[in-house]
């Protein structure tokens, strides 16, 4: 898995990457702690750091990357957008701008009436989407136990860790967090006061928490019946991420709004919120919100390169395929502490049967592959769209080894207390 002279269990902070974590720890905020790595650059599904070790990138930029590094359609696409020109703000448009909305319309389904707001990020969408909310003229909203929808103010109200959220108390009034995937918990929170129901189609950050097919089908019921909203974050699910568009489209539902942002852009930052119809798009007018740099033409022509290479080079059927093809093999492998893979297309967790996520990630990263302890007890899959069946078997075949060396990890930890 590795370049040069390094091999695989080589130090992860040779001179070049100790120097430049030094530097990090001086220069930036330490919201992050120290970085794990300093990367340097990539090609498809690989990257490498600064010390010249190759890595096979199975989180994606958190499921941002979604064609992968140093894709050419999305080069080409910023090259050219960027000799064209960068930002015209928001009292202008540009064709991109234009194009990408459409184009975001057409493979949600939207109908007729529906709308686009862009903006820079997944919390700016949400961010719009509580303001969407509050205009219905009521406010109260029921987001689930386990979600995460972002980490500004408004955002963070309806994220549901409290280690996010009691640092920044009190937040914005009326929220309400029912357990997921809990029908008749969400018929009963919603009432005459909720203005909208935000939900993650799979909730990613809790640990890839896939639903009951029939919960989103349930939760679009109670909300029509009440009067109330129904948005669906597909932040890390849209985009093709689980083999279809979005993954609201799987249950066969037209929600009232959406927040999507991370692999719109393939990595440049850009956010928006998608309203359904009419009836929802009139509910924010002229003046209500906005924002300096949403929906730039640099963005728009980097999102509408991701769709239109998607869509050209079959990825939606491609991502479905390699999905089932990585559960399938991890499933196979047989080892004990693999209890299962949950998830959808190409976000997925390996479910382990014990606190082992932590250690597996660290001896992964040893051994060349970029993976995320979305929980103690499971690993977080998040790779490019790009990722191809061999590339997955590279880190199956390695898994159970990792597995292996992480549990006697664990163990050793256990007798020395």
């Amino acid at each position: 898995m590795a370049d040069g002279a390094t091999g695989p269990g080589a130090a992860a902070s040779a001179p070049a990457s100790a120097v430049m974590l030094q530097r990090y720890q001086r220069a930036l905020l330490g919201v992050f702690g120290v970085p794990q790595l300093v990367l340097d650059h990539g090609d498809g599904a690989w990257a490498w750091d600064v010390d010249g070790r190759r890595y096979l990138d199975l989180l994606g930029g958190i499921a941002v990357n979604a064609l992968g590094h140093n894709h050419p359609a999305l080069v080409t696409a910023i090259a050219e957008q960027a000799a064209r020109m960068v930002h015209i703000s928001n009292f202008y448009t540009s064709a991109a701008q234009v194009g990408l909305a459409e184009k975001i319309l057409a493979v949600a389904g939207a109908p007729e009436g529906s709308a686009v707001f862009f903006a820079n990020s997944g919390t700016e969408a949400v961010e719009a989407a509580v303001k969407l909310a509050r205009r219905t003229g009521r406010t109260g909203i029921v987001a689930a136990e386990g979600a995460f929808h972002g980490r500004t103010t408004g955002a963070l109200a309806l994220t549901h860790k409290a280690a996010y959220r009691e640092p920044f108390a009190p937040l914005i009034p009326g929220v309400t967090h029912v357990p997921y995937d809990d029908v008749d918990a969400l018929r009963a929170a919603v009432t005459e006061d909720t203005s909208a129901v935000v939900l993650e189609p799979i909730q990613g950050e809790a640990g890839v928490v896939v639903p009951d097919p029939a919960y989103l089908v349930a939760a679009r019921e109670i909300t029509a019946a009440a009067g109330a909203l129904l948005v669906v974050d597909e932040i890390q699910t849209g985009v093709g991420r689980t083999g279809t568009w979005f993954a609201f489209q799987q249950a066969g539902i037209v929600p009232d709004a959406m927040t999507v942002a991370k692999g719109l852009g393939g990595g440049v930052p850009i956010g928006a919120l998608v309203t359904f119809g009419p009836q929802t798009s009139h509910l924010l007018t002229a003046g209500q919100h906005g924002s300096t740099f949403g929906g730039n033409p640099l963005a728009a022509a980097a999102g509408l390169a991701v769709l239109d290479t998607i869509e050209r080079d079959g990825l939606l059927d491609h991502v479905t395929e390699v999905g089932n093809h990585l559960a399938a093999r991890v499933v196979g492998v047989g080892h004990d502490a693999v209890d299962g893979v949950r998830g959808a297309g190409l976000l997925r967790a390996v479910a382990l049967t014990g606190p082992y996520a932590p250690s597996l990630a660290v001896l992964a990263r040893e051994a060349g592959f970029l993976v995320n302890p979305v929980a103690p007890d499971a690993l977080r899959l998040a790779p490019p769209l790009v990722l191809t069946t061999e590339q997955v078997d590279l880190f199956v075949d390695a898994l159970p080894g990792l597995l292996d060396a992480a549990i006697d990890l664990s163990t050793r930890s256990k007798e020395q207390i």
